[in-house]
């Protein structure tokens, strides 16, 4: 098989956890894979980094910064070759501008355009392991750019893509994709397989396992995906098309989002446009806005709900500011949360909702807002039921059986 290895921070944040790195995918090479690994940087190493920049500027220039952050990635991939060729394998490091990964000018947060394969290929034809740093391209211009958050992972999906291989497995400090959140319900289980639109859900929607950005690369390329521990052997989750997930459960996961805070906008101008100069303004200052409700009319008055993250709430109400005139009152809530499930089978199966509904409104749980797609029913809810809404959704879908 040809596989793409990529492992986490955690995963290399030691000499003894990079030498346990290097025995894991040596054992692989030896089983007669081809093996290419992608490593990020050593945990706490990025963060490091960035302090040093900013005991010495407050405002470090992003071209910059990315020539200092991706060395931590290159420091990792030298010590895991080094620590391949130790145990008798043929193994090179290589930086991402020598495995060829081209991505646009955007610093800090580059988005990859081009892998060509033949530089990772001549390479694993020379019976060689490829040991790549994550995280990081070159411009055609010629500057070191980094991916962002995530982008190591993306790197991985990127190279699997390119080089067409059979497999890319994510190694982090988990094993697998869960129900939900274990440390909210005890009972939560891991997912032998779920789709990319379902994964996709869940990791917009508070999942820490992967990042969005790898995913979608992921379903675009085809490319299938396990995530899995690197502290264990045990089996991870497959991260597939859905035609590949035989037996479709009605809901896979649940999941928990705290970072929400709640915009209402009491009695606006019911006119063409109003909307779109209201969310234009939000655009313009980048905030993410997620879930609306707009009531419908009445005397030429309208309200408009809306969700922001809440780290956004103060710029919010900056960009808000010069609509004073176009409407009654604003009102801003950083107590709330947003609770999902998720799920391909929702599609097939009715009152999925309205078991949510009732299940929350046995606790005494009132609903502020609602929003729904085809696999995903999301509710904001006050933040203090929060977990409580988890465990009880959770066991209301048999999730815990």
């Amino acid at each position: 098989m040809l596989i793409v290895q990529k492992y986490g921070g955690t995963s290399v944040g030691s000499i003894e956890r990079i030498k346990a790195v290097a025995q894991r995918v040596k054992r692989a090479a030896d089983r007669g894979d081809q093996v290419v690994v992608v490593v990020s940087a050593m945990s706490g190493d990025t963060n490091n980094l960035i302090d040093m920049a900013l005991k010495i500027s407050k405002t470090p220039t992003t071209r910059e910064m990315d020539m200092l952050l991706s060395s931590g990635e290159r420091v990792t991939c030298a010590l895991t070759a080094i620590a391949l060729s130790e145990l008798g394998a043929n193994a090179i490091a290589l930086t991402g501008r020598q495995a060829g990964i081209v991505t646009d000018g955007v610093h800090t947060k580059a988005r990859i355009e081009e892998v060509p394969s033949e530089p990772i290929l001549k390479h694993l034809r020379e019976g060689k392991i490829a040991v790549i740093a994550g995280f990081q391209g070159i411009t055609r211009d010629g500057d070191v750019t980094t991916l962002g958050r995530g982008g190591s992972d993306l790197t991985a999906v990127a190279i699997a893509g390119a080089i067409k291989a059979d497999l890319c497995e994510i190694y982090t400090d988990v094993d697998g994709v869960y129900t939900t959140d274990p440390r909210i319900e005890d009972k939560a289980k891991k997912l032998d397989r779920i789709s990319y639109d379902e994964m996709l859900e869940l990791a917009s929607l508070g999942a820490k396992v992967l990042q969005n950005r790898s995913v979608e690369l992921a379903k675009k390329l085809r490319v299938k995906l396990v995530t899995r521990s690197s502290f264990n052997d045990r089996e991870g989750t497959l991260i597939t098309s859905e035609e590949e997930c035989m037996e479709k459960p009605i809901v896979s996961g649940v999941a928990l989002d705290k970072n929400q805070a709640r915009a209402s906008l009491i009695r606006v101008e019911d006119r063409p446009g109003v909307a779109a100069e209201i969310f234009g303004a939000l655009a313009s200052a980048a905030i993410n806005v997620d879930m609306i409700v707009q009531t419908i009319g009445r005397d030429g008055k309208t309200n408009l709900d809306f969700t922001i993250p809440s780290a956004e709430l103060e710029q919010t109400k900056r960009a808000l500011k010069d609509f004073g005139g176009a409407l009654d009152k604003q009102e801003f809530d950083d107590q709330v949360c947003k609770v999902s499930i998720v799920g391909v089978g929702m599609k097939s199966h009715s009152g999925v909702a309205a078991r949510l509904f009732s299940s929350l409104a046995k606790e005494n749980i009132n609903i502020l807002m609602i929003s729904t797609s085809e696999i995903k029913v999301s509710v904001v809810i006050e933040r203090k039921y929060g977990e409580l809404a988890v465990r009880i959704l959770h066991a209301a879908y048999d999730l815990d059986k």
